[in-house]
């Protein structure tokens, strides 16, 4: 099957079939992006053990020590992504994480780990905000929202993968393992994608929805050339318009009520799942007993079937509703967090695992709905050159926030509220120094040996029940940029339009 024909203008013309290759290849891009980036949160409770670390610093580990780079590299490599290949860019990200996730299991101490961790976030820094300036450049805006979902089903896709696979292998094998077998097969991933995958022009799918031109042909025949794809004839003389400044992007994106609300709902749904996603399988482990193969199979199935189906439900439905209102790319979402929460409370409250379950499953299913809608509406609201910016703006925005702190602040709950149970049992000493990895030393009393591991469960429950009540202050915020988002998304659209033809009369 052809990839694209070129028509007499000079613009290809990719089939239905190819452009959903695309997408699914990075749809498996963003899978592996989320192995390599979750799988601590699975075999973290083997990390924990092994070196002797607190909560606090595992979420460090699986936080700051990734997003650090992850987001401050996004933004230099989303403005050359603005002008460059997007589909170099994406293959030489993935061979970088995938090596750093690798070189993970040959960590001895908590430094070196963190480290490396650090190394896998300057790779992956470099798929998002050029995958999403592909995909909107081969999907048109009104199903822009389905694509971004189908692309965002990685996460839950990966969360599962790693879960089992890290799971299994750090069970039977040992940590190090789940870290090198889940790192290396990227590269493979890198590899299909840049021989399959060509750079389409800049606008492609908003000139065949008849909104705007595509960009020169010299320009798309330029950056075709630098990934493989073929290019269109050399006709034209005018180079690629400018990407507009950092500035420009960042008031279109903050620069209202409705899409600051949007970005803010995002935030902090991203803030209370990162935090609590890293504790959920320790929690299984120190609450009931169950093993890392088993918690690695109950998360995976969950975090593929409800997560999942939740991802792809937010945006198919966003889609489908916003002909009628744009209003409800932020009453999805912010219907989905708020009934989502007190499921999540119910969840993690059981006193026993079977029961918590069912809950879980309908959460996850409501909670992921916000997903597709706020990526359609960022893509929607921006010019064909300041898409990948926006992208690494938001990222940089949520990961920092996010990822950077959802973790460590998570853990740092539970190390207090493990304190407190810990003291209210009447135990002298400090828990994080008489309980290092949540144990007592070998040779301690049987009243110690059975108290760290008591106020380690308690802890764990409690700080993950207060942190799972962010999730309904991030569905106020989207349910605020319902008030005026309609008009928001108009206007935004109405410039957007306006900077692309003033780009295309400048070139």
């Amino acid at each position: 099957m052809p990839p694209a024909n070129t028509t007499g203008g000079g613009s290809p013309s990719f089939t239905p079939a190819y452009r959903n290759t695309v997408l699914w290849l990075l749809v498996v891009a963003y899978t592996f992006n989320f192995i390599d980036r979750t799988i601590i949160s699975t075999i973290g409770q083997a990390i924990k053990v092994d070196l002797q670390l607190s909560d606090q610093q595992l979420g460090w580990l699986g936080g700051l020590s990734f997003a650090l780079l992850y987001t401050t590299l996004g933004i230099p490599i989303a403005r050359l992504a603005e002008r460059k290949s997007r589909v170099n860019i994406i293959a030489i990200a993935i061979v970088v994480w995938s090596a750093f996730t690798a070189l993970c299991g040959t960590a001895t101490s908590f430094v070196q780990l963190l480290l490396y961790r650090v190394g896998v976030g300057v790779g992956e820094a470099g798929l998002s905000p050029p995958a999403h300036s592909l995909i909107s450049d081969y999907f048109e805006p009104k199903k822009r929202a389905s694509a971004l979902s189908i692309y965002a089903f990685g996460i839950p896709l990966g969360t599962m993968f790693g879960a089992i696979a890290g799971g299994w292998i750090a069970q039977n094998v040992s940590w190090q393992a789940a870290f090198m077998l889940v790192g290396l097969p990227g590269v493979l991933v890198a590899i299909a994608i840049k021989l399959i995958v060509k750079e389409p022009p800049r606008g492609w799918s908003d000139r065949h929805s008849g909104l705007v031109e595509a960009e020169p042909a010299a320009a798309v025949g330029r950056e075709a050339s630098e990934s493989g794809a073929p290019s269109a004839p050399d006709h034209a003389q005018a180079g690629p318009a400018p990407a507009p400044s950092m500035g420009a992007v960042a008031k279109r994106l903050f620069g209202s009520w409705g899409m600051f609300h949007m970005i803010a709902g995002i935030t902090m749904a991203s803030f209370a799942g990162y935090g609590t996603g890293q504790y959920v399988p320790p929690y299984f482990v120190r609450q009931f007993g169950l093993d890392l193969a088993t918690v690695g199979l109950l998360v995976g199935l969950v975090a593929g079937v409800a997560n999942g189906a939740g991802t792809l439900l937010g945006g198919f439905l966003t889609d489908w509703a916003s002909k009628r209102n744009t209003r409800w790319y932020a009453l999805v979402p912010g219907i989905g967090l708020l009934i989502a929460t007190p499921l999540y409370l119910i969840a993690f409250s059981r006193d026993v695992w079977q029961l918590a379950v069912p809950f879980w499953l309908l959460a996850g299913l409501l909670h992921y709905t916000y997903l597709g809608p706020t990526f359609g509406v960022v893509q929607n609201a921006m010019d064909v050159r300041m898409r990948a910016t926006a992208v690494a703006l938001l990222f940089f925005v949520l990961n920092l926030i996010a990822l950077g702190f959802g973790p460590p602040f998570c853990g740092w709950c539970i190390d207090q509220f493990a304190r407190a149970a810990f003291t209210a049992k009447g135990m002298a000493g400090d828990f994080l120094s008489v309980c290092k990895g949540g144990v007592a030393p070998a040779g301690s009393s049987a009243e110690l040996a059975a108290a760290c591991p008591a106020a380690m469960a308690e802890g764990t429950r409690t700080g993950l029940l207060a942190n799972l009540l962010i999730y309904a202050w991030a569905g106020v915020h989207y349910l605020l940029a319902a008030i005026t988002l309609p008009k928001d998304i108009a206007r935004a659209r109405a410039a957007a339009d306006a900077g692309d033809a003033a780009a295309r009369a400048a070139g």
